[in-house]
């Protein structure tokens, strides 16, 4: 049954994440929202760091939850009036694994160096967690994708962390990037691979009560 905009209370979206590419994302299938960053002072990276024997599915769903407390305590610093039933967060938080170890952000060039040559020739997972959140009910999914490389030669990875883009960006690279040229497969969701899985976010949003989110389906890719 299709909700009642006249009968729903004004909702504030509020993308919690200082990742442009899930801004993006947002824009592209029209969603309007409030940016609810990290503040200069939190220790966002800290939230990242994982458990001894955590599995990557495990790992990027608690960081997501981490992430979505954290936005809750910003959200009541920033805006104290605020209902919490006209607040709708939004969270998402992005990993790389390959045969059950978690590749987040490289610390530095030599350890984007050693995620890339790992990465090289093999079929990796792409997992994006996402959390939204509306009063005390919260709404959750875990998009997994497969992605498989080329094999890449030294000079391809001296010329890519060169250019600076694996800084930041979970498995040292960014698919709506320059990164996009080491892909010699995908399988799953594109916009998931690139941190934020439309498909399921719009489903969530709707589970949540927002009139806003429209009935846009993505088409899921398996590449040849």
């Amino acid at each position: 049954m299709p909700i009642d905009p006249s009968a729903t209370p004004a909702v504030t979206l509020y993308l919690a994440s200082a990742s442009p590419r899930r801004q993006d994302l947002l824009r592209q299938v029209g969603l309007p929202f409030t940016l609810l960053a990290p503040l200069p002072e939190e220790d966002s990276e800290a939230l990242e760091a994982a458990l001894p024997g955590e599995t990557a599915a495990d790992y990027v769903q608690r960081v997501t939850r981490l992430k979505l407390e954290a936005a809750r305590e910003r959200l009541a610093r920033r805006h104290p009036g605020q209902a919490t039933e006209s607040a709708l967060l939004l969270c998402a938080d992005t990993t790389v694994a390959l045969n059950g170890r978690v590749y987040g952000k490289p610390r530095d060039a030599t350890d984007a160096a050693r995620i890339l040559r790992t990465l090289s020739g093999a079929t990796h997972e792409v997992l994006t967690a996402v959390c939204v959140q509306r009063g005390a009910v919260r709404h959750a999914a875990l998009q997994t994708s497969q992605v498989r490389f080329a094999p890449l030669s030294d000079q391809d990875i001296a010329d890519y962390i060169a250019s600076g883009e694996p800084f930041g960006k979970a498995g040292a690279y960014a698919m709506q990037g320059r990164g996009a040229a080491f892909v010699e497969q995908i399988s799953g969701s594109a916009s998931g691979i690139i941190g934020l899985p439309l498909f399921e976010t719009l489903r969530l949003l709707r589970a949540a009560g927002w009139p806003d989110a429209p009935h846009t389906q993505e088409v899921k890719t398996s590449s040849p």
